[in-house]
């Protein structure tokens, strides 16, 4: 695991982070697709805004993981800032090795760094194994989230 690095996705990154987007039961449904002109968009948008973060883990030259780090300020908890951590993917030849742990880890690091006085995320009700992952790093489901696709 020493040779992982997590770095600021670059363009030529897209289509592996849209493979890994895919490579689940629920992207595949929704995150298929070649590069196109929305998913073109999207990435000039996360990258040029200061409070959101792309970002890759790369081991032996390759992407194999990825993650959207957003930081949102807030009145809430005397001004805090917090992260909120989405799309977090792991290739899934590489799932179960210790890369899910070491990418959550770090990102709860640069929030430590930051100041951000909490770090949340959502994942889908239907992710059990994902929730179990969470909770063993120490994440608490203390509030039910809700959505409203559009």
């Amino acid at each position: 695991m020493s040779d992982v690095i997590f770095r600021a996705a670059i363009r030529a990154d897209l289509p592996a982070v849209l493979d890994l987007l895919a490579d689940d039961m629920l992207g595949r449904t929704r995150d298929v697709g070649e590069v196109d002109a929305t998913y073109e968009k999207a990435f000039a948008d996360i990258t040029a805004d200061p409070r959101n973060h792309l970002v890759v883990a790369e081991a032996g030259g390759e992407v194999v993981g990825c993650m959207q780090l957003t930081y949102i300020p807030g009145l809430g908890r005397q001004g805090a800032e917090r992260q909120l951590i989405e799309s977090v993917r792991v290739r899934s030849d590489r799932r179960g090795q210790g890369f899910g742990r070491l990418m959550m880890t770090w990102a709860i690091d640069q929030a430590r760094q930051r100041g951000c006085g909490l770090v949340q995320l959502t994942t889908d009700k239907s992710r059990h194994d994902a929730h179990r992952f969470y909770l063993g790093l120490g994440f608490v489901a203390s509030h039910e989230g809700m959505k409203l696709s559009l």
